[in-house]
Parts: C-alpha cells; sequence; structure tokens
C-alpha cells in the first residue's frame, strides 16, 4: 500500500471540507479551493480526518492514490496557512515593482516586462539600497504559485558564471571558474 496515500490528512477545526462525487471541495481563512478527483477513488471525511481509498490494487490506483492524498493535503494546508515565495533579482540594474496585480520587472532588457498575476496570487516588492530586490508572492494554491514563480524566473535564467538572474532566496547556484588568461 502507498505509504502517503494511506496517512490520514488531520483536518483543522477552522477548515470546512465538502466531499462530493469526482470534487472536494476545501473552504478556509486563506480562501477556497475544488480538487478534482477520480471517480473511483474513495475520499471520507470523518470526525476531523480526511482519508483516501483506493478500489483495487491495479498500478493505475496505486499511483492515484498518493497523488490524491498529496493534493488534499496542499489543499488543506494551503487553506489553513498559506504558501509563500520570495524571489530575488541579482544583478546590476535589476529591480523589481508592483501597481496591484501587474509586476513590473526590469531585468536587463531594452523594455519593462509587465506581468499581470492572477487574483489568488498576491504580490509584494520589497527595494532596500545595497541589496538585491525581493519579489514575494503567496496564495493558497500551492500549484499556481509554483506554476507563477516558473514563469517569472524563465524570464531571465540565472547564469552560472556570474550568477546573475532570478533566484530563490537562499538558493545556491554552481558556479563556472570561466575562462584563464593563456599565455
Amino acid at each position: 500500500m502507498s505509504r502517503i496515500g494511506k496517512a490520514p490528512i488531520t483536518v483543522p477545526d477552522k477548515v470546512q471540507i465538502k466531499v462530493e462525487t469526482g470534487n472536494v471541495n476545501v473552504k478556509g481563512d486563506k480562501g477556497e479551493l475544488n480538487v478534482p478527483i477520480d471517480k473511483e477513488m474513495k475520499v471520507s471525511f470523518e470526525e476531523g480526518t480526511l482519508t483516501v481509498e483506493r478500489p483495487t490494487e491495479q498500478k493505475r490506483h496505486k499511483a492515484m492514490h498518493g497523488l490524491y492524498r498529496a493534493l488534499l493535503n496542499n489543499a488543506v494546508e494551503g487553506v489553513n496557512k498559506g504558501y509563500e515565495t520570495k524571489l530575488e533579482l541579482v544583478g546590476v540594474g535589476y529591480k523589481a515593482s508592483n501597481q496591484g496585480q501587474v509586476l513590473d520587472l526590469v531585468l536587463g532588457y531594452s523594455h519593462n516586462i509587465m506581468m499581470k498575476l492572477p487574483e489568488e496570487v498576491k504580490v509584494a516588492t520589497e527595494t532596500q539600497k545595497g541589496q538585491n530586490p525581493i519579489v514575494t508572492l503567496t496564495s493558497a494554491d500551492k500549484q499556481l504559485l509554483g506554476q507563477v514563480t516558473a514563469k517569472i524566473r524563465s524570464l531571465r535564467k540565472i547564469e552560472p558564471y556570474k550568477g546573475k538572474g532570478i533566484r530563490f532566496v537562499g538558493e545556491q547556484i554552481r558556479r563556472k571558474a570561466g575562462k584563464t588568461a593563456a599565455k
């Protein structure tokens, strides 16, 4: 049996769960999420614990068992605590600012990059003198937050020689030595 799939999810008192056929609705302080579930999987919510059971021992059902348990756990944790990602812009002249849900990035191109973020993702930018600009993204939906973060990081990939680009705060970058003087 799947080690992840058989672990029950403890649901805090603040979180409300509504189990329907093919869908689980999770509602909490940080928002509301709908998790689509395969109709063959059995999801039950009793006395503050959420469990996922598979109908057979088929390989497909074994794979879905752990997947849906992880998705439900992410939804419960997201509406209860939320998720946060911090990105650091490393490079000379790199800047970040936001006006509501529009993120304005200056990344060394000939133009600014304006990016409209989904309503579910909240953005905050922080710029201190002598420090790299930091973009903070928060959301209840872990999947959407990861997708938006990946899109922002793809705008300026990390360069291995000088370490310039968009990275997570505290991320270690493998640096390359570069050319040496030949004589």
